[in-house]
């Protein structure tokens, strides 16, 4: 399927901001749904198919007030199901794991082990290990987290949820690599790069793009070369992306490059970096009537500490966006014989970090029930603090593209 980029370009141009919640005529076709109760949700399922369920968070990030914390798993308490009941979890671990080191906030992140474990206990199961802050302890910091993922996927590899990485490797300047995953009927390619680094030395052990256009074009080129080597359902690609923070927009110019990658031979774009939720995207053939490939713009953070003074007054606020993330559960399905995947069904659950009043920050569902339990906890700024990022997050677009 060759992607038409001139096809979208009207929907590029559309804020994220937008109130409209009916259907938007452009060239491809967009729908803008609110939808009550946190869930958003598409089906094309289909009994006679094999599925497979993914779940794609945002970064896991620890600032003091999230290591501060005395038990790590009380985070993913309420999530943990929902986590687990996908086949494959996917997240983004923005911070060297070494535990010789103390842990450390910002600007030069470090986690111990019990943190990111911590997740993998609630259910996630597969990582991006390389973004901005990947080298943020130098190389043996650097060493240290790769040799923690090379353990801790052997620690897994027999277990009923292995756990897999991506993004670091051990010698220098090799070809960016990936993972090959296989479960049953499937087999699933799982690569992570990033394009943003906050310093430049030891980017050789890791997969980094340049956001440069002679070095994009490599890389597509060993997309391809990938693909040649492995015939794979699905083709997931994490890029930890060279765009602003805090923004919601997505720009003309970083869509087009998505669906570049697209063209080469990636089923799945899950980028990252901003730190609030963006815009996602179904494309799928006409004829079919059937998506086939995604876009995640960016999920947001799943935990991290930087919304910890909320303005309860003024949910609305830029930084207000970091409390809250998107996990996005999607169903894959192909038919018996078929090796041809196509996206059955989609589920969105947005998230919020919650400051409860044991000062732990914890995840929950940003949803109607949170807020009538924050109510009933005598917690009414908090409630209806809640309520507001609730309908302003449900506002964030999802559109389907036909070709």
């Amino acid at each position: 399927m060759k992607l038409r980029y001139s096809l979208i370009l009207p929907v590029a141009l559309l804020s994220l901001f937008s109130c409209k919640t009916v259907p938007e005529k452009t060239s491809s076709e967009t729908a803008v749904v609110s939808v009550p109760q946190n869930l958003q949700r598409h089906s094309d399922a289909d009994s006679s198919s094999y599925a497979l369920t993914l779940l794609f968070g945002g970064d896991i990030m620890a600032h003091s007030q999230n290591f501060g914390m005395s038990d790590f798993s009380a985070i993913w308490k309420d999530v943990a199901s929902l986590v687990r009941s996908a086949d494959f979890s996917f997240a983004n671990i923005e911070a060297p794991v070494d535990d010789e080191l103390p842990y450390s906030a910002y600007p030069n992140f470090n986690m111990h082990r019990e943190y990111p474990e911590a997740a993998i206990n609630a259910g996630f199961n597969v990582f991006s290990v390389v973004n901005n802050h990947s080298n943020d302890q130098g190389y043996s910091g650097m060493m240290r987290t790769y040799d923690w993922t090379e353990k801790t996927g052997r620690t897994y590899a027999d277990s009923p949820r292995p756990v897999y990485f991506s993004g670091l490797h051990a010698e220098k300047n090799e070809p960016v690599d990936y993972v090959v995953i296989n479960k049953g009927h499937w087999k699933i390619i799982f690569c992570a790069v990033t394009e943003v680094l906050n310093r430049n030395d030891y980017k050789e052990y890791m997969n980094y793009v340049s956001p440069n256009t002679k070095s994009r074009r490599a890389f597509e080129e060993r997309i391809r070369e990938i693909k040649r080597q492995n015939q794979c359902d699905i083709f997931i690609l994490s890029i930890h992306a060279a765009v602003p923070e805090y923004v919601r927009e997505v720009s003309p110019v970083q869509r087009k490059y998505y669906y570049e990658l697209l063209d080469s031979g990636v089923d799945v774009v899950w980028a990252n970096h901003p730190h609030v939720v963006q815009e996602r995207e179904l494309i799928g053939k006409k004829e079919s009537g059937s998506c086939s490939k995604l876009i995640m713009y960016a999920n947001g953070n799943t935990i991290s500490g930087q919304r910890r003074e909320p303005a309860l007054d003024d949910p609305a606020g830029q930084r207000e966006y970091t409390g809250d993330g998107l996990l996005y559960k999607v169903t894959y399905t192909k038919k018996t014989g078929s090796s041809s995947a196509v996206i059955a069904d989609t589920e969105t659950y947005y998230i919020t970090t919650y400051i409860n009043t044991a000062y732990q920050f914890v995840v929950k569902f940003l949803d109607d029930d949170f807020t009538q339990y924050l109510k009933n906890a005598g917690r009414s700024r908090w409630a209806s603090y809640i309520s507001e990022r609730k309908k302003i997050m449900e506002k964030t677009k999802e559109t389907k593209t036909w070709l």
